[in-house]
Formats: structure tokens, C-alpha cells, sequence
């Protein structure tokens, strides 16, 4: 290619060395206010973003050594100050195993720290856990502080594939870092058996970025950074984040109550696949068919038989089960939502409320756990005592003293039958145990070979558990 031919490209004066080649006026014009808008939502946003260090206990590699049964791990994440008196959404897996939380606001002068109180210049501050999440791993957590810079959920069902979005967070350990990109899909759906869908971008994620906000160019939080899929182990391009719509009401449930109250129907179905048509000889050939209701479950309640084919809910229509499960994933009890159904030649309008989902017990068990306090090496297994609160979580339990299991060792320290978690162990030998610290005392001293016969209540029965020490 000739110069003569590059210079219709960069302009013949510049080609020709009299003047340097730029855009035209109204060209730089928009990028220029294109930018401002990225430095203010940054500068205005980036304020609301923490970082969190968590000093946690993780399940060791299994060997024979009992003290391995849980290791002390440093991680650090980021948050995102919802509330001016410091409340503090984040992801679970951040605070996974949690014994100490620390809070680095993101303060970036002397001034500033002197207009918020801050007489220590902004040294971490100390976090406690308001709840947790796993299902769709989120976390709150709090710190003592007042008028704090805050940021508020937008609308995640309004993005669209394509829309600018900027990810904060502290990626690596670099605090307060900005990266940019797009939603590269709305909806996307990770795992076939979950109603869990997230938000694929292409804006930079990577360690350290998890619980940041993911922004629109308004600075409204639309997702919670959450993972990437990697293969080098940085970020590829392909980074998920929690919609707004999901994150704020586990976030209002897990400020308000601790933990979450899910929704159910109360019906099986499946997505009507051509085969399935075909074979039904239905008249349909998309939407979700009912394969089975709940007695007096809120489907039946309301009238929904099977054979049913769900085709929208809410007015919205319905062609897969993933979409079903997304949208009832999203609300609470108690919920009144109206069922588009086909049945037959007609298509009716079928009211239902929905209910409770059965508690996640073991889950929520794992939450009360202090590992350097329920360690019992001796059994390879991390007990709690029955408390008020477990019994809200297991009311059912034979007896109201003994130690549920929450975790326990692959490999046990003895022989015989495995704990499995969930278990309560009752006594043993014919000793009674009241908790934990009593466990551990019976089970002080015990030798090679020595005999423990443990009365354990597992699924609702009471079984004795020979086990011959290590």
C-alpha cells in the first residue's frame, strides 16, 4: 500500500507532516463526555466499594493427622455499602469459614476521612455476620459506622445484551480498581438442575472481585460480581454476576431475618419437548407440562391438575421449566401470582399462593459453627451443641441435649461405621453428652484400640455406632 494510499485514512495534511491528525470536534466531543460519564459513576461509586479480609477455617486435604480436619486460610473479596449505617452486601464464598471479618473502607483523602470521623486514617474495621446465603451465595455483613456512601440496586430485567457496564471491586488484592465491558447475555444459566441464572459479561473479573458491584452507566448496581470461567486462572472474557433483581431480595431477607424464605408451587413439571408432544399427543408442542401436584400443596389449592401445560405466569409467557423456576426462585411466601394454563381446548387463569420451601437445616447448621470452638479431633467431626437455635432448625430432635454433627473428616481417625453429617450423637458408652466440651472430655485419653459405642439419632431413629479408636 502506497502513502498516497493510507492518506484519505489520517488526512493529507497530516500525512503531508503540517499539522497532527485528529478527530473531528463533534467527534471528540462525544468521547469526551463519554468518559466524564465513567469518571463520575467511578469517582461517585467507587466510594460505596469495600474491601474484606476474612482470616477463615477451610476443610483440609484428608490424612491421617486429625489436627488437619479444618486449616487457617487468608482470603479478602470486596462488598458493597448498601445503607449509610453500614450494612454490607458481599458473596458467601467470600466469608466461607469466616472466625474474623475486617472492613477497608475506601477513603481516599485526609479530608475525607476527617468528614467521616476517621481519626485512625482509615484502618479496617471490624465486620460481624449478618447472614448468609449459599443457594445463591450471598452475604451480609455489618460494620459499625455512620454516613457512609451507599449504593442501590437498578433493574437487571431491563438490561439488554450489548449494554456498557463497569465492574468495581479490589481484583488481586488492587484496591479500588474500575474495569469496563458489556452484558454478553442476560440469562444465562450455568447448571441444568438450578434456577439460578446470572449475568455474563465480558468486563474484566477476576479474584478478589467477588461481591463488587457489577454498574450500569447511571452507577445503579444491576449485578453482584460473582465468577469467571477460566482456564489460565485469571479473566478470559467471561465473567457472571448476580442480577440486581435476585441479590436485593436475599439481601432484604438475610438483613432483616438472618437467612432466606424461599418459594415453591408445590408441583413437578417438566419443559414439553417434541418427543414428549408427540408421544402425550398434546396439542402444544412448547411450554411446561405438570407431571404431578402436592396434595394440598398451593398448586392444588388453587386448582392446578395435572396434565396442565403452564404457558405464563404472571402474564409473561413460559416456554422452558428454567424459566418457571427463575421466576418463582425470585419470590417470597406467601406470594400471590396468577398461572397461565392450558388445559384441554380452553386456556384458563389459575390464582396461586405460594408456600414455604423445606429449610435447608445442614446448611444453616454450618452457619453457627465457630471451628476453633467445635473441633473434635478425636472423632474427626465439627459438633454443635443443641441450643435454641439449632432446635429451630431441627424441632423434631429425640432429646434436648447432645452435639449435631455439622462437619466431619473423609478420612475418620477410627474404625467402624462413618458419621455422616446431621448426625446427633446422645452418649457414649451409657455417659450422656450434653455438648461439646463434654464430648470432647469422655473422648480425652482414649488409646489405640480403646471401644466407643455412641448413641446416635440419624433420620429420626436412635442407633448405637460402634467405633474402635485409632
Amino acid at each position: 500500500m502506497t502513502l498516497m494510499a493510507l492518506a484519505p485514512l489520517y488526512g493529507r495534511q497530516a500525512v503531508q507532516g503540517k499539522e497532527p491528525a485528529t478527530p473531528s470536534p463533534q467527534k471528540m466531543d462525544v468521547l469526551k463526555q463519554l468518559s466524564a460519564s465513567f469518571e463520575e459513576v467511578s469517582e461517585r461509586s467507587g466510594r460505596a466499594v469495600v474491601q474484606i479480609f476474612v482470616r477463615g477455617y477451610v476443610a483440609a486435604e484428608d490424612s491421617g493427622d486429625n489436627s488437619e480436619l479444618l486449616t487457617a486460610q487468608n482470603s479478602s473479596g470486596s462488598g458493597i455499602i448498601m445503607t449509610p449505617d453500614g450494612y454490607i452486601l458481599t458473596n458467601a464464598h467470600v466469608v466461607k469459614g469466616a472466625h474474623s471479618v475486617k472492613v477497608q473502607l475506601n477513603i481516599r483523602t485526609e479530608e475525607e476521612a476527617r468528614n467521616q470521623g476517621d481519626t485512625t486514617m482509615n484502618r479496617p474495621l471490624a465486620g460481624a455476620i449478618v447472614g448468609i446465603d449459599r443457594e445463591t451465595d450471598l452475604a451480609v455483613i455489618k460494620i459499625e459506622k455512620k454516613n457512609l456512601p451507599f449504593l442501590t440496586f437498578g433493574n437487571s430485567d431491563e438490561l439488554k445484551q450489548g449494554q456498557i457496564v463497569l465492574a468495581l471491586g479490589n481484583p488481586l488484592g488492587l484496591d479500588n480498581s474500575v474495569s469496563m465491558g458489556v452484558v454478553s447475555a442476560v440469562s444465562r444459566q450455568l447448571k441444568s438442575d438450578s434456577p439460578m441464572v446470572y449475568i455474563q459479561t465480558d468486563a474484566p473479573i477476576n479474584p478478589g472481585n467477588s461481591g463488587g458491584p457489577l454498574l450500569d452507566t447511571n452507577g445503579n448496581v444491576v449485578g453482584l460480581n460473582t465468577l469467571i470461567l477460566t482456564q489460565s486462572g485469571g479473566s478470559e472474557g467471561i465473567g457472571f454476576a448476580i442480577p440486581s433483581n435476585i441479590a436485593s431480595q436475599v439481601y432484604t431477607q438475610l438483613k432483616t431475618k438472618g437467612h432466606v424464605h424461599r418459594a415453591q408451587l408445590g408441583l413437578v413439571a417438566q419443559t414439553i419437548t417434541p418427543e414428549m408432544a408427540e408421544g402425550l399427543t398434546l396439542e402444544r408442542d412448547h411450554g411446561v407440562i405438570v407431571s404431578d401436584v402436592e396434595p394440598d400443596g398451593p398448586a392444588a389449592t388453587g386448582g392446578i391438575q395435572d396434565d396442565d401445560i403452564i404457558t405464563g405466569m404472571n402474564g409473561r409467557n413460559i416456554v422452558s421449566l428454567q424459566q418457571l423456576e427463575a421466576r418463582v426462585y425470585r419470590l417470597t411466601p406467601g406470594t400471590k401470582v396468577t398461572l397461565q394454563v392450558h388445559r384441554g381446548d380452553s386456556t384458563v387463569d389459575v390464582p396461586v399462593v405460594t408456600e414455604e420451601q423445606a429449610g435447608e437445616e445442614l446448611d444453616a447448621l454450618a452457619d453457627l459453627v465457630d471451628p476453633l470452638k467445635n473441633l473434635v479431633p478425636e472423632l474427626g467431626i465439627v459438633g454443635l451443641d443443641i441450643t435454641k437455635e439449632v432446635l429451630k432448625l431441627m424441632p423434631e430432635l429425640r432429646r434436648p441435649a447432645g452435639v449435631v454433627i455439622a462437619a466431619r473428616k473423609a478420612n475418620a481417625p477410627f474404625s467402624g461405621a462413618p458419621l455422616e453429617v446431621g448426625d446427633v450423637i446422645y452418649s457414649i458408652n451409657r455417659q450422656s453428652v450434653t455438648g461439646v466440651a463434654q464430648l470432647r472430655q469422655l473422648l480425652q485419653g482414649k488409646k489405640s484400640g480403646d471401644v466407643a459405642v455412641l448413641l446416635v439419632e440419624r433420620s429420626g431413629h436412635l442407633i448405637y455406632i460402634p467405633l474402635q479408636m485409632d
